[in-house]
């Protein structure tokens, strides 16, 4: 730890810059969601309002879009849990010389520029006939979201033992006993992780799901669509209301996250 007070005086400053820079814009976003003003604005300071709230609320746009953007997130979190879980097995297991190559493939979604994705997508499933859609914006999707799972998963199985799967096949475990009662609840945190990330990298996906919807239209679509045509509060109540379900999931997160340490370090003091 630094002692130096001048040191220290630096950090602090650091600090609250940061959080100044990251915090700011969020403040004043949620300041114009209510302010009684046309223009979202904070200054200059017409009075406090829910009008752009309830007009949110009342938009009926704006829930289709919602329950499209959560129809195509389970989707997503559906069929890239267990392809990346798959692949990083796959890789995991496989030879060391072919182990970089094909680590190199499957990572090589993640580096691809999104549009590429969304117009590499459209084009090869309509050389088939199909036309653009919602499912075709979760098969899109799911084509880098995986690689994102493929890395969680990856980073957990390297502590898991291999002795332990060696040990069940030797005392007659089949293989999928093997990987239902040993591998897999290793790798739940992981899974775990997964799913929230593959669910929330398909929320705010934008440029593959411009592509790939057709003619119907997600969150992002939707506001990218209002923002074109004027900026107007509304969008801000939409984002400030967004960021308040964060708020709020990231504070009942921290309060189970306790909740379980506290019963984890109960039962370690009655056990011993």
């Amino acid at each position: 730890m630094n002692t130096n007070p001048f040191g220290q005086f630096l950090i602090r400053s650091y600090l609250v810059i940061f959080l100044f820079f990251l915090l700011a814009p969020l403040a004043i976003m949620g300041g114009a969601a209510l302010n009684d003003a046309p223009f979202p604005s904070v200054y200059p300071w017409t009075g406090f309002t829910d009008r752009w709230f309830i007009a949110l609320w009342n938009d009926d746009r704006m829930w289709i879009a919602v329950r499209n953007t959560v129809l195509v997130a389970i989707s997503v979190v559906v069929l890239a849990v267990p392809v990346g879980t798959a692949a990083a097995i796959l890789v995991n297991s496989v030879a060391p010389r072919v182990r970089g190559f094909l680590y190199g493939v499957m990572v090589a979604p993640i580096l691809t520029p999104g549009v590429v994705i969304g117009i590499s997508t459209l084009l090869f499933w309509n050389s088939f006939s199909v036309p653009a859609g919602l499912w075709l914006s979760a098969l899109g999707q799911v084509s880098y979201i995986a690689a994102y799972v493929m890395l969680l998963v990856l980073a957990r199985l390297q502590s898991f033992d291999h002795l332990l799967e060696e040990a069940a096949l030797d005392l007659g475990a089949s293989h999928f006993q093997v990987v239902r009662r040993i591998l897999l609840p290793h790798l739940y945190p992981a899974l775990g992780a997964g799913v929230f990330i593959s669910f929330f990298q398909s929320v705010e996906n934008f440029n593959v799901t411009l592509f790939t919807r057709g003619y119907s239209e997600t969150l992002t679509i939707y506001i990218f669509s209002q923002v074109r045509a004027g900026i107007s509060p509304v969008i801000n109540a939409l984002a400030f209301g967004l960021i308040i379900l964060t708020i709020v999931g990231a504070v009942l997160y921290e309060f189970s996250r306790q909740r379980v340490a506290k019963r984890r370090t109960a039962k370690a003091g009655a056990a011993s």
